[in-house]
């Protein structure tokens, strides 16, 4: 997915497909059979009216200045149980720096065709302008087009060697985004430590000068919506997702109770998912909440994904502060890097690798 200048960092590959992007700008009244999805994926119902449920929204300097019965700690513990998602305010990310970074993401997406090729993900890597998680020539393809890249210790490794994509300015934004994003993950899970009942010093011994990545998502609009998917449901690999949304453009929904539920990101806030690696390491106390995006026929919808993950030479598994008589593991323990080329070397299929690492379900083989 990236380099730094000492080592060479590849989790995967996927094969290449045509740009959505430049599919949508054309005449068309009908999709290409492979965005065609089967009606099992479409039939869970959809919260629809006055009545749907909504992501709980914690307040990050209540949560960090605790007030007396500590209501702010009780409700991210919850969120985190229950939900898998939560809205973040108050999160003291600067909102220049917010509108800057959006508007030069969206002129990122509007750069011509033929430069953007030149950023296409190659076939033995993920990172890039395409889609990911493809594995066959008959594999349904997601109404999206995604850039994606990998930057360690600040270090962006987004490959523009040969062109002018950004100007140094953007360049800067896009580094002082990554390092906002960095400092609100560490402070987030420092927090849900603390609600856990586990050692901090665990979880920043686990996360500081963790890996981050970053997910430029382009849903453009789509002449059929109902029979096509944004991106296909699925729970993230890594501990934390913060998502900023850069439209209004709604789309994100998220499998809870049977039925998928509607999020609206509410303005200057950020939309936060416990990854699959976070209920590893809660031993299974916080919940990865299978998500999907969903797309319109009218408007283009824009988000970035940041993902937070421990480093690279990591064991991943249950935090041993949390385990004892009473609460025995429920996953194995395994090299970090041997979990995610085993995540990306398959396709998006709902929680289906996150059980596949249960104790209950593991090969005999050892790590």
């Amino acid at each position: 997915m990236g380099s730094t200048p000492e080592q060479e960092v590849n989790f995967g590959k996927s094969l290449m497909v045509p740009c959505v992007q430049e599919l949508a700008r054309q005449p068309i009244t009908n999709i290409p059979p492979r965005y065609i999805r089967a009606d099992d994926d479409r039939s869970i119902a959809v919260f629809h009216g006055a009545s749907t449920p909504s992501v709980p929204v914690i307040d990050l300097q209540r949560l960090l200045h605790e007030d007396p019965l500590n209501s702010e700690m009780v409700k991210l513990h919850s969120a985190c149980k229950e939900w898998g998602f939560f809205q973040i305010v108050n999160h003291g990310v600067n909102a220049f720096l917010l509108e800057k970074f959006k508007t030069e993401v969206g002129d990122f997406f509007k750069l011509p065709y033929e430069e953007k090729k030149k950023l296409w993900h190659q076939p033995d890597s993920l990172e890039g302008f395409g889609q990911h998680f493809v594995v066959s020539e008959e594999q349904k393809l997601d109404w999206n087009y995604i850039h994606i890249f990998m930057e360690t210790e600040l270090y962006i490794t987004v490959v523009m060697s040969s062109m002018l994509i950004f100007t140094i300015c953007c360049r800067e934004t896009l580094e002082a985004y990554s390092l906002e994003a960095k400092n609100l993950a560490m402070t987030i899970l420092t927090q849900m430590a603390k609600a856990l009942g586990m050692k901090t010093e665990e979880m920043t011994q686990l996360f500081n000068d963790g890996m981050q990545s970053m997910r430029m998502n382009y849903y453009p609009p789509c002449p059929q919506p109902d029979i096509a998917i944004g991106l296909t449901p699925h729970s993230d690999a890594d501990a934390l997702t913060i998502l900023y949304q850069l439209n209004d453009t709604e789309g994100l929904q998220i499998r809870k109770d049977g039925k998928w539920i509607p999020v609206k990101p509410l303005e200057d806030a950020f939309v936060i998912n416990i990854g699959d690696i976070m209920e590893i390491v809660s031993n299974g106390v916080y919940k990865s909440i299978e998500h999907r995006a969903i797309v319109n026929s009218a408007k283009e919808r824009l988000s970035v994904a940041t993902f937070y993950n421990p480093k690279l030479d990591s064991e991943l598994g249950p935090a041993s502060s949390l385990i004892n008589h009473q609460n025995q593991p429920v996953f194995r323990r395994m090299p970090l890097q041997l979990y995610f080329e085993e995540f990306f070397a398959r396709k998006l299929n709902g929680k289906s690798y996150l059980d596949f690492v249960k104790i209950e379900n593991a090969e005999s083989e050892s790590f």
